[in-house]
């Protein structure tokens, strides 16, 4: 039995797909501590791991202290988190020996982390991946297009705070890709490569294990029955970019008293009251069970994040997807190309829009023969289980028992 010391951030996306993994390690006889923000810490306890947690609300104010507007700027964000996460774990984990360690690909400081600690590292990438390339590619337009009066200062406060991390913590930062993206030996991809942009550019220490969906537990609150042999529209814009009241009026405006049984989660920043009369064929909750839903459903309107596209695909089921931030542009692209879905723009999106587009991607069965035919590459390359069989042929290659 080997220890796994696993440090991850504070979102849905970073997380979900850790669960399989971790249970899966456990049961193979590896204990696991596994760090993360308070709110998920009984969630990742019911995996069987030792949850210790460092502050949640000091490490996303830090993160967004570093600036939005620009890509840099979020990798400024990334290195304040430092003074939040590393002092936490150090102290947490004193006197103790672990034998390696996996970390989030963006948020933890997980290279930072494996450096000071001198331990294999495995990175766990819930997002599309990055080479050193695409992620140039990524960063050129703040070099090129952006004022030298907006650069300057954000490029400097870059350079300050490698310096910084150099001088208080020993560890090395030599460029943006690594505060981003968090290279290490061995990367776990949560997609297949196929589904992965410029796939075939990743050598062999990234494995695209595909996604990691596991059962979750706890949320016995939905009527089921009232969605069987129906045909059911799902909606959610996930779990960050959901404060949508607007949206969620026009889909009753598109839905409302339709043949469709529509079941809505709105999460809990918009309270389900404020939303005014619901049409009778809509199921609106601030939490639905996606996984236990999705099966269900015949569509799936959504934001496009890596795990709510994964998981609708996964079942294959068609996607509308509307993008709101972050790399959901990239995903919906990704299953437009792979005929699977088609993309809307929230910002000119109208009730008779939403409704002729679902109606479209409904009638014209090659978005769901699509839809399976990804879905079925996705069950077959692994998941957790495959995950950790890679962790474990990375233990061999390391000498861990």
């Amino acid at each position: 039995m080997a220890r796994a010391l696993f440090i991850n951030g504070g979102s849905e996306g970073h997380i979900n797909p850790t669960i399989g993994v971790v249970k899966e390690l456990i049961s193979r006889g590896e204990e696991v501590v596994y760090f993360c923000i308070e709110a998920f810490r009984e969630r990742m306890e019911e995996t069987g791991a030792t949850v210790r947690t460092f502050d949640g609300q000091k490490f996303i104010k830090a993160f967004i202290s570093g600036g939005r507007d620009h890509l840099l700027e979020r990798v400024n964000g990334l290195l304040l988190t430092a003074d939040i996460v590393i002092p936490s774990v150090l102290e947490q984990i004193r006197g103790e020996q672990f034998d390696y360690m996996i970390h989030d690909s963006m948020f933890g400081c997980g290279r930072l982390l494996a450096q000071l600690l001198k331990l294999p590292a495995v990175s766990s990438c819930s997002s599309f991946a990055e080479t050193p390339g695409s992620f140039e590619q990524m960063l050129e337009p703040f070099y090129t297009q952006v004022p030298a009066e907006v650069a300057a200062p954000i490029r400097d406060h870059f350079q300050s705070l490698t310096a910084m991390i150099k001088e208080k913590y020993g560890a090395e930062v030599h460029s943006p890709y690594e505060v981003f993206c968090n290279p290490a030996p061995l990367t776990i991809v949560y997609t297949t490569r196929e589904f992965q942009p410029g796939g075939e550019a990743f050598d062999q220490t990234y494995k695209f294990v595909g996604p990691s969906i596991s059962a979750r537990s706890g949320w016995a609150d939905f009527d089921f029955e009232a969605i069987k042999e129906k045909k059911t529209v799902y909606i959610s814009l996930g779990t960050v970019f959901n404060q949508a009241r607007d949206f969620y009026k026009l889909c009753f405006e598109a839905f409302g008293n339709t043949d469709y049984t529509v079941v809505m989660s709105v999460g809990n920043k918009v309270q389900i009251g404020d939303l005014g009369e619901l049409p009778g064929n809509f199921i609106v909750k601030s939490y639905v069970p996606q996984i236990d839903v999705l099966p269900c459903a015949e569509l799936f309107i959504t934001h496009g994040g890596m795990n709510s596209a994964h998981e609708g695909l996964y079942y294959g089921v068609p996607l509308i997807v509307i993008p709101q931030s972050a790399d959901q542009p990239n995903i919906a692209r990704q299953v437009a190309n792979l005929g699977a879905g088609v993309t809307l723009h929230m910002q000119s999106l109208t009730a008779d829009q939403l409704r002729g587009t679902a109606d479209h991607v409904l009638s014209l069965p090659a978005f769901k023969t699509a839809a399976a035919a990804v879905g079925e590459s996705f069950r077959q390359s692994g998941g957790y289980m495959q995950a950790v069989d890679e962790i474990f042929e990375f233990k061999r290659q390391c000498q861990i028992k």
